[in-house]
């Protein structure tokens, strides 16, 4: 059974989370892995892409090797009507990972990298000359007990 547009099977969550696991594997090894023909693997890898259900392949890289040892966690309030102006603007920004739009007291919630205080300093004073941006509170994390974005398929 092939599902409609938009809408996944089983089939097709197990490839996602094949290739969450591992996302060089190749197509036929993910076919021998699930037991499914290489045509079955390949053609709904194609679709979910053309989808938009997989957006994107990428390395996961251990940010203090690379030299961005301090992560933020930014709570933001934006001028009303302004929020997604801001938004955007600020998930431009190479050091942000994640922008949330949130319920409570903030409005946006921003996770950030850095390589060090001085590199959060400028960013946090270049965010406060924001036009739009009311106020902010910045919460550097100490320890990651855990961070991982793939989803529990």
């Amino acid at each position: 059974m092939n599902p409609t547009a938009g809408q996944l099977d089983r089939t097709d969550l197990q490839i996602l989370k094949t290739l969450q696991e591992n996302a060089r594997m190749s197509y036929r090894d993910i076919a021998k892995h699930l037991h499914l023909s290489l045509n079955t693997v390949s053609s709904r890898i194609r679709r979910m892409e053309a989808e938009g259900t997989i957006q994107r392949y990428s390395a996961m890289v251990d940010s203090a090797r690379a030299g961005f040892d301090m992560t933020a966690i930014i709570g933001i309030q934006i001028s009303r009507g302004k929020l997604l102006e801001v938004q955007r603007r600020i998930a431009a920004d190479g050091h942000v990972s994640a922008v949330y739009d949130v319920t409570g007291e903030w409005d946006s919630i921003i996770i950030a990298r850095f390589a060090s205080r001085a590199d959060l300093n400028s960013f946090i004073k270049k965010m406060l000359t924001t036009e739009y941006v009311v106020r902010t509170q910045t919460q550097v994390v100490l320890n990651t007990v855990k961070e991982d974005y793939a989803l529990p398929l």
